[in-house]
């Protein structure tokens, strides 16, 4: 049995998507997984199945629809994930790093170091992107809700899906997986 954490994109946001986490929680249960565990209201759920990553996803966008009647991208990570974002975030790495200016971008599939190229960050400075497997590490000049180096452009440059998670989010999910 395998711990698996998916990162739904869009619930609950700005009165879009709705659905409480008891029902979603419930809806998950009924559809055979285990120790379903959700964080916030956000669309961050830990789930126990025997699956590999790639059908758990698949079942849970499926059911959401069916059950809920929305389109919800959904990305499943790992605990391996969450860990390589602490080890390889070169931001993190800075001196007096403003970690609530850092948000990890959850892609689809593993890019490569030269993809940064298409997201053509330049134009969006003083933000800053690093690219590391299935993960882009952004930091924020003033702040996620002040530019427009989003998931939406993210995923239109790369052709990806992609869920932005801010840090604080990011060390309590790796927390919840530890605890």
């Amino acid at each position: 049995m395998t711990t698996h954490l998916a990162l739904l994109r869009g619930i609950n946001v700005s009165g879009h998507n709705m659905m409480k986490m008891e029902a979603l929680k419930a809806m998950l249960e009924n559809i055979g997984f285990q120790n379903v565990r959700t964080y916030l209201q956000s669309g961050n759920v830990f789930v126990d199945s025997e699956e590999d990553a790639a059908k758990v996803g698949f079942m849970i966008k499926q059911e959401i629809f069916k059950v809920f009647g929305h389109e919800v991208p959904t990305i499943v990570i790992t605990k391996e994930d969450l860990e390589l974002c602490f080890k390889n975030s070169p931001f993190l790495k800075e001196k007096d790093v403003d970690t609530k200016k850092l948000y990890v971008a959850f892609v689809s599939v593993a890019l490569k170091s030269e993809n940064i190229n298409d997201l053509k960050i330049s134009q969006f400075k003083p933000d800053e992107a690093s690219i590391d497997g299935n993960r882009i590490f952004i930091k924020y000049a003033v702040g996620a809700g002040k530019t427009r180096f989003d998931q939406k452009y993210i995923e239109k440059k790369l052709n990806v899906t992609a869920t932005i998670r801010n840090w604080n989010t990011v060390t309590n999910l790796l927390e919840l997986y530890n605890g």
